[in-house]
């Protein structure tokens, strides 16, 4: 049984558990409501969530342990290594068969007894043939490749059982438990409230494996290359051949340079839109330029990438750049910088907008009272009881600066540099992580282990000037009562 139809199946079973719990309370009652605890219908909630939460959970907790443990016992299978990479690649390549294997059976109708008589000489190309990315095909790897499989129907046939017999288990020990004294609405409201909160432990817990995995990542690649020489190098030059020069300040450097020339460009322009749209437009005239300026929150990055690449660039290089003698090149950090701070402005002028709106209306009409004209009211009432709120726009529209990665590739090239020349090719952190992590690379080398130490430096430094920002905040914040 499929994934997709395990879960449908113990949909259905906890739909048809509410109408069972529903109707088996109202028949203990004698049909009359008023003798049941709680109304029928959070018999039916309590029937239907015995059903399907013990069952998806033991679900969600065997796709988890599952692949785990057909790893270990597969691995016995392959030639003992103590080499964590090549062992890992090993059983990467077993994965890769295993499944071309499936879609040999899907593409070609094989049986069980056709897949046993297959030989590794003329596998591969028969595999490749139907999709599956695999290399030459040895008796032990097509063995452990078998094995893989086979254990994979196995586990997925006991995990059908188990999670059916769960979904059943769940519907019979709610019906056991209906009586009309049995209290279904506590019950059901305590489930739903540990429901609530297991669903907030997964983003905790989600964050928290993020962070951890870079964490040990990191401590990996510094085991294999010098933690001053990649804080305090002034040059980003990776050699996958060796002597890699791995200095993250080049890439810093483009970080924060393009990220500045953004937000020089979208705090401005978005915070004073904010205020015209909330304090002198009209509702007709707000009715449409709201809308016409979130429509920019909806283009895809790579669009503006175009953007940066076809139109902002050269027009900056035939302009400026070349007339100044400032370069020649159409890709620049000023070109990133333009056009990631038109992407910002409608984030930082939505959320400014809202929260200067929320500011209480009494604090204007007193403002007007004391003679104050409407350009002091905005400066000296609104935007100081509104400071916490678009701090918070400007924060998010730095990591999103941050963050960004499309706009730097298209607009500002892939020179990991230190120039304080605006209309030169730079680079940034996250263009970095992309371009170590992908190609055909060994992953235990420092030169891609660098993209985890990049990644946890980046997240460092969003910290910290998130930490520094609340504390600005909370320190020159003005109370109201």
């Amino acid at each position: 049984m499929s994934l997709g139809t395990l879960v449908l199946a113990v949909l259905i079973l906890s739909a048809a558990a509410f109408v069972a719990g529903r109707r088996f309370a109202l028949s203990r009652a004698g049909g009359d409501p008023r003798r049941l605890h709680s109304l029928p219908g959070h018999y039916g909630q309590h029937a239907a969530l015995l059903t399907a939460v013990p069952a998806l959970a033991l679900l969600v907790l065997w796709l988890g342990v599952q692949p785990l443990v057909i790893e270990l016992r597969v691995a016995t299978l392959l030639p003992a290594t103590d080499d964590a990479t090549t062992a890992s690649l090993a059983m990467a390549e077993v994965r890769r068969i295993s499944e071309g294997l499936d879609r040999l059976v899907v593409a070609e109708g094989l049986s069980d007894r056709d897949l046993a008589a297959l030989t590794p000489e003329g596998l591969a190309p028969r595999l490749r043939a139907v999709g599956a990315a695999v290399a030459d095909i040895t008796p032990q790897t097509l063995d452990a490749a078998r094995a893989h499989r086979a254990l994979q129907a196995s586990f997925g046939l006991w995990m059908s059982v188990l999670v059916l017999g769960a979904s059943l288990g769940g519907v019979a020990l709610a019906l056991l438990r209906t009586a009309p004294d049995f209290r279904a609405r506590n019950v059901s409201e305590r489930f739903i409230m540990w429901i609530l909160i297991a669903a907030s432990l997964v983003a905790v817990a989600t964050t928290v494996g993020i962070v951890l995995s870079l964490v040990f990542e990191t401590m990996h690649f510094f085991r294999l290359y010098p933690a001053q020489d990649f804080f305090f190098s002034l040059t980003w030059n990776p050699q996958f051949r060796g002597g890699s020069d791995l200095g993250i300040w080049p890439l810093l450097w483009g970080t924060i340079y393009i990220s500045i020339i953004a937000l020089v460009v979208a705090v401005p322009i978005g915070l004073l839109t904010a205020i015209y749209l909330s304090e002198y437009a009209g509702p007709r005239t707000r009715g449409w330029a709201k809308p016409a300026i979130e429509i920019l929150a909806g283009i895809p990055t790579i669009v503006y990438g175009l953007f940066a690449l076809i139109t902002v660039g050269p027009a900056l290089r035939d302009w400026f750049a070349q007339p100044l003698g400032l370069g020649s090149s159409s890709s620049s950090v000023m070109t990133a910088g333009l056009v990631m701070g038109i992407m910002l402005i409608p984030f930082i002028s939505s959320l400014s907008d809202d929260i200067i709106n929320a500011v209480p209306q009494s604090l204007r009409d007193g403002s007007y009272g004391l003679g104050a004209t409407q350009s002091e009211t905005v400066k000296q009432v609104i935007l100081p009881a509104a400071l916490p709120g678009i701090v918070g726009a400007i924060l998010l529209g730095a990591s999103r600066a941050i963050g960004e990665t499309m706009i730097v590739v298209l607009g500002a090239g892939a020179a990991a540099k230190l120039s304080m020349n605006p209309f030169e090719a730079m680079t940034t952190v996250t263009v970095k992580i992309v371009s170590q992590l992908t190609g055909d690379t060994e992953f235990a080398s420092p030169e891609t282990l660098v993209a985890f130490a990049l990644g946890l430096t980046l997240f460092v430094i969003t910290l910290v000037l998130n930490v520094l920002a609340l504390y600005i905040v909370r320190k020159y914040r003005e109370q109201y009562e």
